[in-house]
């Protein structure tokens, strides 16, 4: 049983995590509400070049979890003054990393969107929107190493209200920009983009002052990272980037599986997985909390609170995520018709959500332990499991069941929830043999 005492420690942390997550994927949900009122093809372009967006900034996401994990640890040991070093060392890395991606990015768009999908009106829609996004891949690299000093050093509450900040922006300057509100021009599916990558961008200088304010005395913005540092942080960062940019690309090979289907499956399948990540961010968010509190453990040099640390807060996720699906399994129209505006691609998506509802408290426990495993600095073992169930595994059997066979929708989506179920049972397996505990971060 979890103690009133760890209760309130995984919440003090969790919350605001996760408040600020489901806020990110709320407004998400709203920017895309208001682009279904222009069109599946709208749609369709949007959501699948949200996804390439996701493959190209994949790089920098990384640099979430390996600050995370070094700032944990100082934290843990009681090195306050030091622990904004993996901060600085993530802001070197956003910028040396993120500048030439974006270019390469920015000028292949163009070539490489119409791999994903060559209907010509959704690619006139969607190669604009991907530019603009591509824009701000620096301050989506000093995003996410903010995201992940906040959480190490139990300030999660300043990552929280960036996003709010930040995502408000976005359902403000989108709004205006594609239906050309409040003296703006009418840009349609091109405001969405401008919009995110403006709001982005504020999120970036938000992290900055606040930088200013909470962390000077820990070392922020005080000390140039060493090449030792950088390298430290590198190995750390790498792997999960991996993990990160083969899941994106997964996602981007998943869409052009499906857009083989058809172009209501397509739309359908976006609406699918954003609705699902207003379930799926609270479990990430409170991995993230455990991968803190595994961090922070070890840094103390207590492994066996670290591995009751991953427990407790799966535990939490499970009743939180199993209520969750609820609403999915039950009233599924409640939840997609604001999106889905047709019937076609409405009936396709249904009976796939009610799926995800009815699998989440499993896919909990996963999403726990594979935070608090990178928390603990096991990015590399983290990043083979997940590359080779989602590689190996779910994409060949997506690939036989749709074009092969001539599958649904659906039948992709249970292929799907047996990669998830085994990837949990995996994460739980690598959590119970505790070789963790002796990774040195």
């Amino acid at each position: 049983m979890i103690t009133a005492t760890r209760l309130r420690r995984i919440g003090g942390i969790a919350v605001p995590i996760v408040g600020g997550m489901v806020s990110q994927n709320v407004l998400t949900l709203v920017d895309t509400a208001m682009v279904g009122t222009l069109g599946e093809a709208a749609l369709a372009a949007v959501s699948t070049a949200s996804f390439a967006n996701f493959m190209v900034v994949a790089l920098m996401t990384g640099l979430s979890s390996g600050v995370q994990a070094m700032a944990a640890r100082r934290h843990g040991e009681g090195d306050h003054t030091a622990s904004a070093f993996a901060l600085n060392s993530g802001l070197v890395l956003a910028v040396g990393l993120g500048l030439p991606l974006a270019i390469v990015a920015w000028w292949l768009a163009p070539t490489l969107y119409p791999l994903i999908h060559d209907d010509p009106e959704v690619v006139e829609q969607a190669v604009p929107y991907l530019r603009a996004r591509l824009f701000v891949v620096v301050a989506i690299g000093i995003n996410f190493s903010f995201r992940g000093f906040w959480n190490a050093v139990d300030k999660s509450h300043l990552y929280m209200s960036t996003l709010v900040v930040m995502h408000s922006a976005n359902i403000v300057l989108s709004y205006g920009l594609i239906f050309g509100v409040g003296g703006l021009p009418e840009l349609g599916t091109l405001g969405a983009g401008v919009g995110t990558a403006a709001a982005t961008a504020l999120g970036s200088l938000f992290y900055i002052g606040l930088g200013w304010v909470h962390a000077r005395d820990s070392g922020f913005l005080g000390h140039w990272p060493s090449l030792p540092e950088l390298g430290s942080l590198a190995r750390l960062t790498l792997p999960s980037s991996i993990q990160q940019l083969m899941f994106a690309f997964g996602l981007t090979v998943l869409f052009a599986i499906i857009g083989t289907l058809g172009t209501s499956e397509l739309a359908a399948a976006g609406v699918l997985i954003n609705v699902s990540l207003v379930a799926f961010l609270p479990g990430l968010a409170l991995g993230m909390a455990s991968a803190s509190l595994v961090g922070q453990a070890l840094g103390q040099g207590d492994a066996d609170d670290a591995y009751r640390w991953g427990w407790d807060v799966s535990l939490v996720a499970v009743v939180l995520l199993g209520s969750l699906g609820l609403p999915m399994m039950l009233v599924p129209d409640l939840l997609l018709s604001p999106f889905l505006h047709e019937a076609e691609p409405l009936a396709h998506a249904r009976p796939a959500l009610q799926l995800v509802g009815a699998t989440l408290a499993i896919e909990a426990v996963g999403l726990v332990l594979m935070q608090s495993l990178l928390g603990a600095g096991a990015a590399r073992q983290v990043m083979v499991v997940a590359v080779a169930l989602q590689w190996g595994f779910f994409l060949p059997l997506a690939y036989l069941v749709g074009p092969v066979l001539g599958g649904s929708l659906l039948q992709i989506w249970i292929a799907q929830a047996v990669q998830r179920g085994l990837q949990s049972m995996v994460f739980i397996g690598l959590w119970m043999r505790r070789d963790w505990a002796r990774i040195h971060v």
